[in-house]
């Protein structure tokens, strides 16, 4: 196997070295490329392009392997809590029992906000969307916080990352209720994280409020199956604007802001909006499905195929499994979750779908999930941020202390007007 690919052009040659990851990936390194030979690489997307070496995630899309840090998702969702999970992506390994303890003491121990920050959310409209509160909310949380501010500083970094995985539920719980106009619930540092998400989220004063295990235990396996995904557009986006060295709380809100995008995190907001207009349609399954394979129709069916998976997502897999607990417990016959067994079943026996690898991805059956926890549909992104909060945390970090990382800057080819010159006004056709 050689080290390295020759280029040659216009007379000048560069010797690409081959760099290879620990699951024998191979990539180009062509960080001399254009001082060699005046070239610069096109990729739209990126979908060839290697932004950094990482050790937080694996993701093999033709095999549907997804790993952190070398542990397979099926052992993790299996036998890990998403704090556990949560420190493994951040620190690189498993935590012992101590170290498990002391992360989640000092999680819970910031989970309150400041108490200015309630007049922060009474200055958005009722009818906000709750992912631009969160955005919003968490870049504001560095003007609270500026004692631990500096991205290069290991004890401020430390403290940051606490107060991110704390408040973050209280801030998105706060969202929903400004949107619903209920009182703000504060947080209770006697209840697990999930636990205390969903009291913050459905508890009101009038009445006392128990959390369901199921659902909890539910929220706590959709958080972890979230939590990471490689070179993501929203980690890209972390990565992308921490290089400028600007603090953590700003780097994340780009990345929620970035997550906010239907292509991204409300992608299962449009599989639950498609199972509904098929239920609307008299539950007519194969029609749409025809459509969908129609050339000349546009339409298209959500929640199947992925960028990276060539194969089952292994987080469907998982995922599909808690949804009949869940819906069965909470809604009972659901028409949604019926329409969405049959596209399934359609997908995996239509030679259609199966020559194009369209089979369903995370986010055909969480959405139906969140909706048979009572959760609106603006606000299934902002679950997805809280899960995806630990990842965005630790590419972050990754991206910090790499020697290699430089300001992102990427080169572009130009396509606009050549020189011309400046026509006074008077003289324009």
């Amino acid at each position: 196997m050689s080290d390295h690919a020759r280029v040659e052009f216009d007379g000048q040659v560069y010797e690409a070295p081959v760099i290879v990851g620990s699951e024998r990936e191979q990539a180009l390194d062509i960080s001399r490329l254009r001082a060699s030979t005046g070239l610069i690489t096109y990729d739209p997307g990126y979908a060839n392009t290697g932004s950094a070496k990482s050790g937080i995630t694996y993701l093999d899309g033709e095999g549907g392997i997804l790993r952190y840090r070398g542990y397979p998702i099926e052992q993790l969702a299996q036998d890990s809590s998403f704090l556990e999970s949560s420190y493994l992506i951040i620190y690189g390994e498993l935590p012992t029992r101590a170290e498990l303890d002391d992360f989640r003491t000092n999680v819970t121990l910031h989970t309150l906000l400041h108490e200015d920050i309630r007049r922060f959310f009474d200055a958005f409209p009722k009818s906000a969307h709750p992912m631009a509160i969160l955005a919003a909310a968490t870049a504001a949380l560095s003007t609270f916080y500026q004692d631990h501010y500096d991205p290069l500083n290991a004890w401020d970094v430390e403290v940051s990352t606490y107060r991110l995985i704390a408040k973050l539920p209280t801030v998105a719980a706060w969202a929903y209720k400004k949107s619903i106009g209920q009182a703000y619930v504060y947080p209770r540092n006697d209840l697990g994280y999930a636990e205390n998400f969903l009291h913050m989220m459905f508890a009101v004063e009038a009445e006392p409020y128990t959390v369901d295990p199921d659902v909890a235990k539910a929220l706590t396996l959709l958080f972890l199956l979230h939590a990471d995904h490689e070179q993501n557009c929203s980690a890209s986006t972390v990565r992308l604007v921490g290089s400028s060295h600007v603090n953590m709380f700003a780097a994340i809100s780009a990345g929620i802001t970035a997550l906010w995008g239907p292509r991204h995190g409300g992608a299962n907001q449009e599989v639950v909006q498609m199972l509904a207009e098929i239920r609307d349609a008299d539950g007519d399954t194969a029609s749409f499905v025809s459509r969908a394979k129609d050339p000349d129709d546009p339409y298209r069916l959500f929640g199947f195929g992925h960028r990276v998976y060539k194969n089952f997502d292994p987080r469907a897999t998982i995922i599909k499994e808690t949804a009949d607990t869940v819906i069965g417990k909470l809604v009972g016959d659901d028409p949604l979750f019926e329409i969405a067994g049959e596209l399934e079943e359609a997908a995996l026996s239509d030679d259609y779908f199966i020559e194009r690898k369209l089979y369903p991805n995370v986010d055909f059956y969480s959405g139906l999930i969140y909706r048979a926890m009572g959760l609106p549909l603006n606000m299934f992104p902002v679950l997805f941020a809280i899960g995806r909060l630990p990842g965005w945390i630790a590419q972050w970090k990754e991206m910090i202390s790499d020697p290699d990382t430089r300001i992102g800057r990427p080169r572009q080819v130009y396509t606009g007007a050549t020189e011309r010159a400046y026509v006074p006004i008077d003289e324009r056709a």
